[in-house]
């Protein structure tokens, strides 16, 4: 067959990369913007779902109870368990939450009654739709395994979307002129283009801002980061006891990787104080408060006689308020506080890549944008096979389309593409994987190039 030249080589060779790129991406990226979708709604969801034990009647005339007597209730049901965080309630309407590490090691969120006091009933955060949600969102629930799937086919979602954009651009007069001509799935076809035009550039910030969280890629750079001062996460190296809830994943301390922040001091109550008073939540609440934290506050429990009550105020909108206290348990002055200001520059960065990733940076705005890019990735997804279903060839072949990248004629294209590889190793790896594959097999079994449409 005659190669052909110029750009409808090159267009060829795209559409080709972008139609294999697409058989790997399809189905992480339909179940990130699906689990993504759900956790964005969490908290509109899991308290429909669950409004016996997330959901209060305020009684006229009653006032909430103290932290401390309300933790004592929670003692009381769970005797073998630990309490180890406390949430306010984010309403008048909801209870408070207490996160409990049980005897066998699990978790559970334990609901209280503000006003009356009383324990309602307890969930596993991580079975609940949106507990579960996140936990597929992260790694498949599969481990490390699961984590490695989708940071390939993160990876290779910049191949597509890449791809994608150089078929948008080299491909609009052909797509006018099969519209003018009313050809099968023209419509269909424009409408994929036009769509994935518009969310390539948020497909990209996604994954570019998803990386930190990955094990391969982001355990790399933070380990680099590390030996360099820095960090991605604004870990407070003073906390002694953290919130165990995944429920909400925008608490700061939710996002730790262990790292050392030099010789920072770690603080610490002193059980041997000759004058000592025993300071308790509703003593860390006022402090907080005092201290200007934004409620609700989510108080972490001191861990040992040592341990110290972390107060951490709400800053779901905003990183910049992230900022934590850590109280004396004994007598209630404020030890140490850390904050968004304390974070290195790309743990600030990282923070606030994080908090337009989950759609919360610029309220509803940003809820609202987030939730329109998570259905067009839906349609996305759906869209494609559909347009290869309707021009499937009737023969056993996958009906690829036929094209080569003419690298060795550009090399720096084909720089471009190592340095990708380098840059995302898994990419790199897995691209090495295809290409020997296409080259030591596809093309040396008449079948399997039939088959894959291959170029000779």
């Amino acid at each position: 067959m005659k190669r052909e030249s110029g750009g409808r080589g090159w267009f060829r060779a795209f559409w080709r990369w972008h139609f294999y790129a697409a058989f790997l991406v399809i189905p992480v990226v339909l179940l990130l913007a699906t689990t993504g979708l759900i956790y964005l709604f969490r908290f509109q969801l899991e308290p429909a779902l669950h409004a016996d034990v997330m959901k209060v009647d305020q009684p006229a005339g009653l006032v909430a109870q103290p932290y401390a007597e309300q933790l004592d209730e929670v003692k009381a049901a769970f005797p073998d368990a630990t309490v180890v965080s406390m949430t306010e309630p984010s309403g008048p309407d909801r209870s408070t939450v207490f996160s409990i590490e049980t005897a066998d090691g699990g978790v559970r969120d334990v609901f209280v009654d503000p006003y009356e006091g009383r324990v309602l009933g307890s969930l596993n955060p991580d079975t609940t739709l949106s507990g579960a949600a996140i936990r597929l969102h992260g790694d498949l629930m599969a481990g490390r395994l699961g984590d490695a799937v989708i940071e390939i086919g993160a990876c290779w979602a910049l191949v597509m979307a890449i791809t994608g954009y150089y078929l948008f651009a080299k491909g609009r007069v052909a797509r006018a002129r099969r519209r003018t001509a009313k050809a099968a799935g023209a419509v269909l076809r424009s409408r994929h283009a036009l769509t994935g035009s518009i969310l390539g550039v948020g497909l990209l910030f996604l994954i570019i801002s998803g990386l930190p969280w990955t094990g391969f890629w982001g355990a790399k750079v933070q380990q680099f980061a590390t030996t360099q001062g820095s960090s991605m996460w604004g870990e407070d190296p003073g906390a002694l006891s953290d919130p165990v809830s995944t429920l909400d994943e925008s608490l700061p301390h939710s996002h730790t990787v262990p790292w050392a922040q030099g010789d920072s001091k770690i603080p610490r109550s002193d059980p041997n104080q000759a004058r000592r008073s025993t300071a308790n939540l509703d003593t860390a609440v006022a402090v907080g408060t005092r201290n200007g934290l934004t409620r609700p506050l989510t108080i972490a429990l001191p861990g040992s006689a040592e341990g110290v009550y972390s107060v951490i105020g709400y800053a779901f909108q905003n990183p910049a308020k992230e900022r934590s206290l850590h109280v004396d348990q004994y007598g209630g002055a404020v030890i140490s506080t850390y904050g968004y200001a304390d974070y290195p520059l790309l743990a600030k960065t990282v923070a606030q890549g994080i908090a337009l990733h989950e759609g919360r940076r610029l309220g509803t705005v940003n809820m609202v944008l987030t939730t329109a890019f998570c259905v067009g990735v839906i349609f996305m997804c759906v869209s494609g096979p559909m347009m290869w279903w309707r021009r499937r060839p009737k023969t056993a072949a996958v009906g690829a389309p036929r094209g080569r990248m003419p690298l060795k004629s550009t090399p720096l294209f084909a720089v471009l593409v190592v340095a990708l590889g380098l840059f995302l190793p898994l990419f790199g790896i897995t691209l090495a994987v295809v290409l020997l594959l296409d080259l030591l097999v596809i093309r040396r079994t008449p079948r399997l190039r039939e088959w894959f449409n291959t170029t000779g």
